[in-house]
């Protein structure tokens, strides 16, 4: 491909969120190949819910400043038999949004089955095949703890799914 028509590159904010970690990645992308940026957790405060939230909103809001993504992938709320964790993981997911959209992030919504599909090929797959297949398409040996490489997954699912524009149409979160 020439390079005057290569692919820009996008640099990607993937989120796996939650009330006890909540995880974050950072990759640049152009579609077809992405590199590992920054990646990390955010171990949340074990009192009120309120200060939970406050915490994934102001941290994850430096973290925006510092790394300047141009989009946020988000895992979406999956259906649990417990309704008190599904609601707390929305809360979660809330205050996370709420970071990208103050930073004027466009926010892309991911199913763990898609995510999951897109980097391992199997929408089943373990956290373990997860952190494996992570470490291999980014090429770099860091540890990841397991909240960490599933956002770095739901980021490498934008990157491999929502990057195209006929895509984004669908996956844009409203």
């Amino acid at each position: 491909m020439p390079l005057d028509k290569q692919p820009s590159k996008v640099r990607v904010l993937g989120i796996d969120p939650g009330s006890v970690k909540t995880g974050f990645g950072i990759i640049e992308s152009n579609g077809q190949r992405s590199r590992y940026v920054h990646s990390g957790y955010l171990k949340l405060p074990s009192d009120c819910l309120a200060n939970k939230l406050g915490k994934i909103f102001s941290q994850l809001s430096e973290i925006i400043a510092e790394y300047q993504p141009d989009h946020m992938a988000i895992e979406q709320v999956f259906l649990s038999k417990n309704a008190a964790s599904a609601l707390k993981l929305g809360h979660a997911r809330g205050a996370a949004m709420t970071a990208g959209v103050n930073a004027n992030l466009e926010i892309y919504e991911y199913s763990a089955k898609a995510v999951k599909q897109s980097t391992v090929g199997y929408g089943a797959a373990s956290k373990e095949q997860i952190q494996h297949m992570i470490l291999r398409l980014l090429n770099t040996r860091k540890v990841l703890q397991e909240d960490e490489a599933d956002a770095l997954a739901v980021a490498l699912c934008h990157a491999h799914t929502g990057l195209s524009p006929q895509q984004q149409k669908y996956i844009k979160a409203t």
